[in-house]
């Protein structure tokens, strides 16, 4: 067994602690340069939110949250992976040792895995996925990619990592608490009620613009439709909030554009009737 070891060792083949300690070490070098980079863009957006909240632009200031949302979790993220690179270097003996993860290295390995094709800014992490695939298998690291039953990836990272659109409240909570740190009043209420107004108004623009052509030259109602189901899906998140206000208003203003949106369709179909009766008439009269 040991002839075995020696000679994957000596073909380049299994796993090499040497290098698997190098790669960590450039991936905590390389994490302390991407915190301090994303401290930056945290700090830059938090102090465009405070002076956005000075000038009164509550509304402007609460889409500037997610710029500071952003940064925080992936300095959170960062700092999660770098204390797991940390332990997995001080273990790397027993992970050459072992063709099983071990359980006190599950979660450690499992969000490295995960986190390393979510990441594409640390490229080393690439590299210790690979290596680490390579010692426990594909199939164990498809459980923690894909979130597999018996995955032991860190909800954090999960969450932290997440595509999902931020939630108002999410937003509306962060901007508080930055308000309340700098004794500013951040009128939360008002800048939902003129964000979701100003949502609303966009969405009733797009359903008064001119439906686009199909390649036989009828109009397709139906194409640029999409605004009121994502109205629809803002006004569901509201409703579970406090601000009663701005869900009555909001559900008021979905009803005028829904209203509007069934006029227009109406008035298309209308012109096609009329023009397809003006043809049909055409006919017999070029025939005489």
């Amino acid at each position: 067994m040991d002839i075995r070891k020696k000679l994957r060792a000596f073909l380049g083949k299994g796993f090499r602690t040497t290098k698997f300690r190098s790669t960590i070490k450039l991936a905590v070098a390389r994490i302390s340069i991407l915190k301090n980079q994303r401290r930056a863009r945290c700090s830059i957006a938090c102090c465009d939110v405070i002076e956005l909240l000075k000038l009164g632009n509550h509304d402007r200031a609460l889409l500037r949250v997610e710029q500071v949302i952003m940064e925080q979790n992936m300095l959170d993220v960062f700092v999660i992976i770098e204390g797991y690179c940390h332990l997995l270097k001080e273990r790397a003996n027993l992970i050459q040792q072992e063709k099983v993860c071990p359980d006190e290295l599950k979660e450690a390995v499992s969000s490295l895995v995960y986190a390393a094709i979510r990441c594409g800014e640390l490229p080393e992490l690439q590299e210790i996925r690979a290596i680490l695939t390579s010692q426990f298998g594909k199939e164990f690291a498809a459980i923690a990619t894909e979130l597999q039953h018996g995955c032991v990836v860190n909800p954090q990272i999960i969450q932290k990592l997440s595509t999902r659109v931020l939630s108002l409240e999410n937003k509306m909570k962060v901007l508080e608490e930055i308000g309340s740190e700098y004794n500013i009043d951040p009128q939360i209420e008002k800048a939902a009620s003129v964000l979701v107004v100003e949502n609303l108004e966009s969405g009733i623009e797009n359903q008064q613009k001119p439906y686009p052509l199909t390649k036989s030259g009828v109009c397709n109602p139906d194409k640029n439709m999409p605004t009121l189901p994502e109205v629809m899906e803002m006004v569901e998140v509201l409703s579970d909030s406090v601000y009663t206000d701005v869900v009555d208003a909001a559900q008021e203003a979905f009803q005028y554009a829904s209203y509007a949106a069934a006029a227009a369709r109406a008035a298309v179909e209308l012109s096609q009737s009329e023009s397809t009766n003006l043809m049909v008439v055409a006919v017999p009269l070029s025939g005489q």
